[in-house]
């Protein structure tokens, strides 16, 4: 008997596979695992003679470390998605909310294909392939692929290892089947310490400094998130200055350091009272339920929101809704 997981597939396999003109849309401020999923599908989609876009409504510009990554010029600004499209997939996105200015298309579109691996994700789609048990949205794009009988090469390869890379951190939460799924990828021609390097190991100059700004003004809260500790700091608009917004993006991963802390939280500001925060627990605290809470979403150990008001404010909103979250 076929099971839910194996008829969404198929479901899937034959919508994107019979479509002719297919918009693939990533949440905004994209990161590799959503732009990598979305240009290895459209690549596979493209050699299957389907005309191909992909799209995310913020920032105007790829961030720079996933440029690489866009082999065939796939890449389109919001304003050139047709106002209706054919078929709309949208990746590695939980609600219709985190694709911005492109939500819109959701309700235009002929056919909506969801494909992500957020606990969260509230299926807002007309078709689904969601299973929150994937460690990577790549790796349900690799099922589909297979699914379609599109061989692998190396530019489709590479991008899906880049999700699978940054999503596992740096495979510090795989299992033997993800590793098994790395050597298909590997075996394709990707080049893991080039790609490594390209996406998490280089950064200009400038970012040191930021870097120490920032760290310098963390703070720890031993009594918050139950109990369990938490860290956080802020990165405002002037420490990027002269940066890539995309540089901050790593401070989380050094914040969650922290052996005394359970959950990391880094505030990025975006604009005037507007902020992006990056989540992080070790092992014991759900912050997709906190995430969620303040109107963001995740996975149990990594989540995110965006929210408005003081750093102040949001800090408190966190603090509470990280009461409230629930143990692992």
């Amino acid at each position: 008997m076929m099971t839910d997981r194996a008829r969404d597939l198929a479901a899937a396999a034959t919508l994107v596979g019979s479509a002719g003109d297919v918009t693939l849309v990533a949440h905004v401020y994209p990161d590799a695992d959503a732009l990598g999923s979305a240009l290895a599908l459209g690549l596979a989609l493209r050699r299957r003679g389907a005309t191909v876009r992909v799209s995310f409504g913020e920032p105007a510009q790829t961030p720079e470390s996933l440029r690489g990554l866009d082999v065939a010029d796939l890449i389109v600004s919001p304003d050139q998605v047709p106002a209706q499209p054919e078929l709309l997939v949208a990746l590695d996105t939980a609600s219709r909310d985190r694709l911005g200015c492109l939500s819109d298309r959701v309700d235009t579109a002929r056919a909506v294909l969801v494909i992500d691996h957020h606990i969260t994700n509230d299926r807002f789609g007309t078709h689904h392939l969601v299973d929150p048990g994937a460690e990577a949205t790549a790796v349900l794009v690799l099922e589909l692929l297979d699914a379609l009988k599109v061989p692998l090469d190396e530019p489709t390869a590479r991008c899906l290892y880049a999700g699978l890379l940054t999503d596992t951190s740096c495979f510090r939460r795989a299992d033997p089947g993800t590793h098994a799924l790395a050597l298909r990828l590997l075996a394709a021609g990707v080049d893991p310490d080039a790609t490594a390097r390209q996406l998490l190991d280089t950064h200009p100059f400038g970012w040191l400094a930021m870097v120490a700004a920032v760290l310098s003004r963390a703070q720890l809260e031993p009594a918050s998130a139950r109990g369990l500790g938490l860290v956080h700091t802020t990165v405002w608009l002037a420490d990027l200055a002269g940066l890539r917004g995309e540089e901050a993006e790593s401070v989380v991963d050094l914040v969650r350091t922290t052996s005394e802390a359970e959950v990391a939280a880094v505030l990025k500001e975006t604009g005037p009272q507007q902020w992006s925060v990056s989540l992080r627990a070790k092992r014991r605290l759900d912050v997709s339920a906190a995430a969620a809470e303040l109107g963001g979403g995740g996975h149990r150990l990594a989540a995110g929101f965006s929210a408005h008001g003081s750093a102040d404010d949001v800090l408190d909103a966190l603090r509470t809704a990280l009461h409230r979250a629930p143990m692992i």
